[in-house]
């Protein structure tokens, strides 16, 4: 039996069809959650919390602006170093 074209069109929309599906809920979804996730932590950041950045250095921060915030770094009190936001990577909360 031979396919028609209009057949294998009906195959080649239901493929792509379910391939867009596809990569909607296995890619585009998880990312989706982990910015909803990241966008929150950083609204929720507060003076005095323990930060890790993307570098891997853990610190107090000591200042907070709508971009950028201020971490303090080590024992050294001097030790302040002025970053974006989106440099922080994990938030540990001071009770």
């Amino acid at each position: 039996m031979l396919l028609t074209s209009a057949g294998m069109g009906g195959s080649m929309i239901l493929i792509v069809l379910v391939w867009g599906v596809f990569l909607y809920f296995f890619m585009m979804r998880p990312q989706k959650k982990e910015q909803k996730r990241v966008a929150a932590m950083l609204a929720s950041l507060e003076v005095g919390d323990v930060v890790v950045t993307t570098s891997g250095f853990y610190g107090v921060l000591i200042d907070i602006t709508d971009e950028d915030v201020i971490v303090e770094f080590g024992s050294n009190r001097n030790c302040r170093i002025p970053m974006k936001k989106s440099a922080i990577q994990e938030v540990e909360k001071q009770n």
